[in-house]
């Protein structure tokens, strides 16, 4: 059924594109900031270490990941920011997951040359899955997320007026996937002159037609143009109270068992990060009613049934 449209608080997704030169890690150290003052940040560094560079300006932590930069090993440092409680996570850069050794273009060619017909469009039915669960993983993640790419001269080709196509320049675009920014809040293009920043695509409105400098007060509009929608946090929290109460009930496994499955509505209101609390809940309850030691109850991922 329909309900109302309400605007719920969420989690920053923010891409900044620009060439090398452009000011990308600088401007997504000062708008983290601005975003969680007092809170923690964490930068994965693609960039040889250069992430480090700015640590006289900002308390933050870093990882670096080196080749190859296959998208497991992103979804791995990004899960593990969120397990670890950082309220920003700088992804600099984005485009090693795409363009650089181990990326997406290169395990796709090796997909190609591995297959017996070299049909490069089969080896991207291999590959994409695992581009699919990267971007699906920023989506989800729940800590804020701004993301570095560089960016490259884009073309297309239009008629010359004597039935033949013609290059021309349109501007720059991202170094990943064609239509990679869609998935994002808020892209900003940052010139290398002056590093002024212009948005390419900004669902909060709050950049129109502007062009500017990002600071730690553009991270702190941000906070508040989020934090003004309605708390599904909070609401994700009752929910799982509610419904842990409703275990605590339950005294035998098949029980426990049917609940899961006719609850399965309710469970998929939950956050994922609730989700998953409730799963290993269900799995304490279910050690409880057959008496196995806490430590021996393992961590509820297979143990209830579907």
């Amino acid at each position: 059924m329909f309900t109302k449209a309400e605007r719920k608080r969420a989690k920053l997704r923010l891409a900044l594109c620009g060439p090398s030169g452009s000011g990308k890690t600088y401007s997504a150290l000062l708008l983290a900031q601005g975003l969680a003052p007092g809170g923690k940040i964490a930068l994965l560094d693609t960039e040889n270490g250069s992430g480090e560079l700015y640590a006289d300006m900002a308390d933050y932590d870093t990882a670096t990941l080196r080749a190859p930069f296959m998208p497991d090993r992103y979804i791995t440092l990004i899960r593990g920011a969120e397990n670890a409680g950082y309220d920003v996570l700088i992804v600099d850069s984005l485009s090693h997951a795409w363009s650089g050794e181990g990326g997406i273009l290169d395990m796709h060619d090796k997909a190609t040359a591995a297959s017996k017909t070299g049909n490069s469009f089969m080896a991207w039915r291999e590959v994409t899955p695992q581009h699919n669960a990267l971007v699906e993983t920023l989506l989800s993640t729940d800590i804020h997320i701004i993301v570095t790419m560089r960016t490259k001269t884009a073309y297309d080709l239009v008629d010359d007026g004597n039935g033949k196509k013609r290059p021309i320049k349109i501007g720059l675009a991202p170094v990943q996937r064609d239509g990679m920014e869609y998935e994002f809040t808020v892209v900003l293009d940052l010139s290398v002159d002056g590093h002024v920043a212009t948005a390419t695509k900004d669902r909060t409105r709050l950049f129109d037609g502007k062009h500017f400098i990002p600071k730690l007060e553009t991270g702190a509009s941000l906070r508040e143009w989020l934090d003004n929608g309605k708390d599904v946090r909070a609401g994700s929290q009752c929910l799982l109270d509610s419904l842990k109460s409703k275990v605590d009930d339950i005294d035998d496994i098949p029980q426990l068992n049917k609940w899961w499955r006719t609850n399965g509505g309710e469970i998929e209101l939950l956050m994922p990060n609730d989700q998953e609390s409730l799963k290993k809940y269900c799995a304490s309850r279910k050690g409880e009613i057959l008496k196995i030691p806490l430590g021996e109850q393992g961590d509820g991922q297979t143990t209830l049934t579907h």
